[in-house]
């Protein structure tokens, strides 16, 4: 489906133009029409499937269409951590480049004191948008800067990771402020019991859209060593030594496993930094931008990263555990091969994981290629391969097989510019495509397209109202 085919108003029209967005992902298809018609949503989706642009498109087209006063804050999106709200932030900008009169306000902590009161004189003077990590909304709530009373949309995106870091009092608390009347969004990469009890406590008769976890992209090479728990640093060492592994993540079960793995990378002389929740709002902005920038070679870290970071030149994702579930497994290994380029996801599988590991490849359809340990280790313990059944893939014995589509779609735009939403050039957004290069083209092409589409007349009205 078309985006002009969706009842949005012409200035998120113009906008998507510019952004070279035409085509709805299915999470935008199914999302956007019950949001306009006033539904409440739970939303489950993965990673990269556009959810960001899903629930932004709908809610900032119902905003500038006036049907909300303009002093009040309309709209609430919760967000589990800084840089998630920061990217939500750069969509906002983006998508609405066109709208007038729509301003937003991105709270988050970790700052110092004159960011908070650079929030504060943005609440004050009344953002119709509020994007906020949980602990620093209720900060600014207990203070008195922002009245939920007259809030229009929540949105919880991500709420699985909010859970799962121990925000759900506090979401509790932020909903306790909003008004019944409210219309209540919920997206989530999975479905835990938690999340669905969340649900029926702040959802309305919820239309449920439920997206199949997308399959690894074609593009990653998935290999996996079967080892016993103090063979993995060796393993690891090898790697290194045999030159292979460049822009690396590597991902651990614990804050404490990070710690563990960062303290021995460091004496085998591997230029390496570590993240992680004990770390301060500005160490992990510092240890990110080191990272992005090139200064650390290799960055380990717990499942902090596995989503919402949008780094592109990721070669080596290594999971010096094996994920919880299969998601998991999608979500990390899918920080590599990333804007068309090839990756590598190296799994290191100790003996008590091997069952663990065989339900990731069941969920797969096919076994991932393992390879032999490196005689410095020793011998590893003994993998038997499950039977995949019919219909499980393509599987080649255990060399992997036909890893699925990448699901990359259009989503969430980033676009620079002032808080009222006024974008100024773009960049790719973790859901998105691209944002117009410069504000100049986007303005000159923005105008084109206005013009194209008043000079539909009459006749594209109707239509859209048909819709």
């Amino acid at each position: 489906m078309r985006f002009e085919e969706l009842n949005l108003n012409d200035n998120i029209l113009d906008a998507l133009d510019d952004m070279r967005f035409e085509t709805c992902t299915p999470i935008q298809e199914r999302c956007i029409p019950e949001i306009l018609d006033g539904r409440d949503i739970i939303g489950v989706a993965q990673t990269g499937t556009g959810k960001t642009a899903a629930y932004l498109l709908p809610i900032l087209s119902l905003i500038d269409d006036g049907y909300y006063p303009e002093e009040d804050i309309n709209c609430v999106i919760m967000s589990p951590t800084r840089e998630l709200a920061q990217q939500i932030d750069q969509a906002m900008e983006g998508f609405g480049y066109y709208l007038q009169g729509i301003s937003s306000v991105a709270v988050y902590g970790g700052n110092d004191g004159g960011r908070y009161d650079q929030e504060t004189k943005g609440l004050q003077l009344g953002a119709n948008v509020i994007i906020a990590t949980p602990g620093r909304l209720i900060s600014h709530i207990t203070m008195g800067h922002a009245d939920l009373s007259h809030v229009s949309f929540f949105v919880l995106d991500e709420a699985d990771r909010m859970l799962d870091m121990g925000f759900s009092d506090d979401i509790l608390k932020i909903a306790s402020y909003l008004p019944p009347t409210c219309q209540t969004i919920m997206f989530s990469a999975t479905m835990p019991s938690k999340i669905e009890q969340l649900a029926k406590t702040l959802l309305k008769d919820p239309v449920e859209v439920k997206l199949a976890v997308s399959r690894p992209a074609d593009n990653i090479m998935q290999q996996a060593y079967v080892c016993h728990e103090n063979q993995k640093l060796g393993i690891i060492r090898e790697l290194f030594k045999a030159g292979e592994l460049k822009r690396v993540i590597i991902f651990a079960c614990s804050k404490l496993k990070v710690k563990e793995i960062t303290r021995a990378l460091l004496h085998m002389k591997i230029n390496c930094g570590e993240m992680h929740s004990d770390l301060d709002q500005s160490q992990r902005d510092e240890m990110m931008y080191r990272f992005k920038s090139g200064q650390v070679d290799v960055l380990v870290a717990t499942d902090i990263v596995a989503r919402g970071i949008d780094i592109d030149d990721i070669a080596t994702v290594i999971n010096f555990d094996v994920p919880h579930d299969s998601e998991d497994y999608v979500h990390r290994i899918g920080r590599t091969a990333r804007a068309q380029r090839d990756g590598k996801a190296i799994t290191l599988v100790r003996g008590r994981e091997i069952a663990d590991f065989m339900r990731i490849e069941q969920f797969l359809g096919y076994l991932v290629e393992k390879i032999p340990l490196p005689q410095s280790v020793g011998e590893g313990p003994e993998y038997k391969p499950m039977s995949l059944g019919k219909g499980r893939g393509r599987g080649h014995g255990g060399h992997g097989g036909s890893r699925g589509g990448r699901g990359r779609g259009n989503g969430s735009g980033r676009g620079h510019g002032d808080r009222k939403g006024r974008g100024h050039g773009g960049e790719k957004g973790s859901d998105s495509g691209k944002v117009a290069s410069d504000s100049g083209k986007v303005a000159n092409e923005g105008k084109k397209n206005r013009n194209r589409r008043r000079s539909r007349g009459k006749g594209k009205d109707e239509g859209r109202s048909e819709n």
